[in-house]
């Protein structure tokens, strides 16, 4: 048996000043049906052995389960749902305290999640 770990990302889009600090207003939001960029913590590096499980990925055999939700509340002040987008496998990788990662969803995000997760609201 191969001993998988899983990463659950629960990702809000749009981080208001309000409600997040600068230093975790993550800049994540998909590229296009398939592609998502994600960061990491602030305090996350490619040595930590936070940083290691997400740059290798692939050849440990982790998985990645993404959700999302647009923000953090709704218009009458209610906690919003997360939406699962799906499993995703790491494309590319760069930097530090964050790192950023491209994520590549293993199915397309639903038409009507594209435009809440892209972040130029065109694709």
């Amino acid at each position: 048996m191969v001993n998988r770990d899983t990463d659950v990302f629960l990702v809000t889009l749009n981080k208001s000043e309000k409600e997040f600090s600068e230093t975790t207003r993550y800049e994540d939001y998909s590229i296009n049906d398939r592609l998502f960029h994600w960061q990491s913590q602030n305090a996350t590096t490619p040595e930590s052995p936070t940083g290691q499980r997400y740059i290798k990925q692939q050849e440990k055999g982790n998985i990645v389960l993404l959700f999302v939700r647009e923000q953090k509340k709704d218009a009458q002040g209610n906690s919003q749902n997360y939406t699962f987008l799906g499993t995703a496998q790491l494309s590319s990788w760069n930097g530090s305290q964050p790192i950023t990662i491209i994520y590549h969803l293993d199915h397309p995000i639903p038409a009507k999640y594209i435009t809440t997760t892209d972040s130029s609201g065109v694709l």
